[in-house]
């Protein structure tokens, strides 16, 4: 079972990730760079949010991990 810390940063890390290719997306798409960056920052932030719960209930599921 991983800690929240663990999830949180796991979270953080690839959404930072995510964030600096959508505003790069953004602001080829749009040719704006704060259309493409505020973009970029509600994506991530609905994206941080839904993968930090969506990884806290797959810690509390024991199918398919191994031990010993």
């Amino acid at each position: 079972m991983e800690t929240r810390a663990r999830t949180l940063v796991k979270a953080v890390v690839w959404n930072a990730i995510g964030l600096a290719v959508m505003s790069l997306v953004g602001l080829a798409m749009t040719g704006s760079a704060a259309v493409g960056g505020a973009m970029a920052v509600i994506n991530t932030t609905i994206g941080l949010s839904c993968y930090f719960v969506y990884e806290r209930i797959w810690s509390r599921i024991n199918w398919g991990r191994l031990y010993g």
